[in-house]
């Protein structure tokens, strides 16, 4: 395998982190947040995902025999179940991003074709679906790996985010940056009273964490660097550049638009942002970027959901049916699993009127479930080595994952734990297979799981959780 450099290997990590939440986030940090509990919001969830990655950076240095995705470090620390639990909270994670994806690129269509307008009526969920069933077909027979798709896409993506933060500083005017800077005058466009700072925080917080899923790649791409001291400093900088990035992208457009535009503004948020600004050939340049890279970034992440389930099968913690492989190495059973899922799904947005932003907090709250269990790995085996700084690393990334799973989206987790009742009964039959027995622990943690996924039903039934 040929060796990479650092430069490249940093292009490699912002360009796969990047995907079509950058395109949306405008509206959706302005619908919750004044300029400065934004900025807050972007400090703490900055340091919290630096814990991540330096606990990711640590574990792929100290043990690069775990190649199982982040979900074998839970295997590692806390066995066969730790790895489902994890592993099961990334396959859907992964799935319903790419619903997130379906409903962006549907939006963005709409802007040029009428029939579609607004992304998520009737013929564009009919169209999302025949989209989600092409390119599983196109990913069965081996396409997914073509570097040159992947080079047109990253083209695609950075041009029109580049374009925007340009003309976004060209027009940008410091007093209207300024202005209502904590958000203490209410706001048409996001429900009428202010919000306390920290209250705004909160709301940002599942938008901030959906645009940095996927930084846990870096960590697997730092195997293709040089040297291991060049894969962490690339890693570090790859995700400085993507803070900055995101940072840019979400902020400055206060100083050229005011809230309430920014947050009423239709999905995709940039192309309407830059509509008002310059007019309809800027709201064009983005979506026709949109429209291409979109389409790319969901045939890679169609493979990823399906490789998910193999790795797992092949651990053992799922049934060997999830990791049969076709003639060209694809996991056809998991592509099929995953598209049908997708497509009861798609139909489901009928019924919701923030149908991107109802897919994107599952995800997200759904990808916590995986990233604690970095964390908690990352404390036992420091721990175990006395290693007391990485001990500490591990302690504060597990603090902000468990932060954000409790104040931001303990609504998301609860409806995410609903996915445990098929799942658990999946690893039942796993464990079955390899002839072993739920042990006194498992059943208690299984028990638990269960028990919060009943309460979630209940709470959707009386309306204390209200889905989208």
């Amino acid at each position: 395998m040929k060796k990479i450099g650092q430069l490249q290997l940093i292009a490699l990590i912002v360009s796969s982190c990047i995907g079509t939440g950058i395109f949306g986030i405008t509206n959706a940090v302005a619908s919750a947040a004044a300029v400065g509990p934004a900025l807050l919001s972007w400090v703490f969830v900055g340091i919290g995902f630096l814990f991540l990655v330096l606990s990711l950076n640590n574990l792929s240095e100290k043990r690069p025999d775990l190649e199982s995705g982040i979900f074998s470090y839970a295997g590692a620390g806390f066995g066969p179940l730790g790895e489902f639990i994890s592993g099961w909270a990334y396959w859907l994670s992964a799935w319903l991003g790419n619903i997130a994806f379906a409903t962006m690129l549907m939006s963005a269509i709409g802007t040029f074709f009428k029939p579609f307008s607004g992304g998520q009526n009737f013929p564009s969920i009919i169209v999302a679906i025949i989209f989600c069933w092409v390119l599983t077909f196109i990913v069965s027979k081996g396409v997914e790996s073509a570097s040159f798709v992947n080079t047109i896409g990253t083209v695609f993506k950075v041009i029109p985010l580049i374009l925007f933060v340009l003309i976004m500083i060209i027009f940008f005017k410091a007093n209207m940056f300024t202005t209502d800077f904590w958000g203490r005058v209410a706001s048409n466009a996001t429900g009428g009273a202010p919000q306390s700072v920290m209250g705004q925080m909160k709301a940002t917080l599942l938008t901030l964490i959906w645009v940095f899923i996927g930084v846990e790649g870096a960590s697997v791409m730092g195997h293709r660097a040089k040297s291991r001291s060049e894969a962490q400093k690339a890693t570090i900088w790859g995700f400085l550049l993507l803070l900055a990035i995101y940072v840019m992208i979400s902020i400055i457009p206060y100083g050229t638009l005011s809230r309430d535009q920014l947050a009423s503004a239709d999905q995709p948020a940039l192309a309407n942002n830059l509509k008002l600004v310059v007019g309809n050939w800027g709201a064009t340049v983005i979506n026709i970027g949109l429209i291409i890279s979109t389409i790319i970034s969901w045939l890679s992440w169609t493979m990823l959901p399906a490789e998910t389930t193999m790795l797992l099968a092949k651990d053992k913690v799922l049934p060997k049916t999830f990791g049969k492989q076709n003639a060209k190495g694809a996991p056809v059973a998991s592509l099929i699993i995953v598209a049908v899922l997708q497509t009861i799904f798609l139909f489901s947005l009928l019924f919701t009127s923030e149908a991107y932003s109802f897919a994107y907090s599952l995800a997200s709250a759904a990808i916590l479930f995986s990233y604690i269990f970095v964390g908690l790995y990352q404390m036992q085996y420091s721990w175990a080595k006395k290693e007391w700084k990485q001990f500490v690393v591990g302690l504060l990334a597990t603090l902000f994952q468990l932060t954000c799973m409790v104040i931001a989206g303990w609504q998301q987790v609860m409806v995410v734990s609903i996915s445990f009742i098929p799942g658990f009964i999946i690893y039942y039959q796993a464990i079955r297979g390899t002839k072993k027995r739920l042990n006194t622990k498992e059943i208690g943690v299984m028990s638990i799981i269960l028990l919060l996924s009943v309460l979630s039903i209940i709470f959707i039934a009386n309306g204390t959780i209200q889905l989208g």
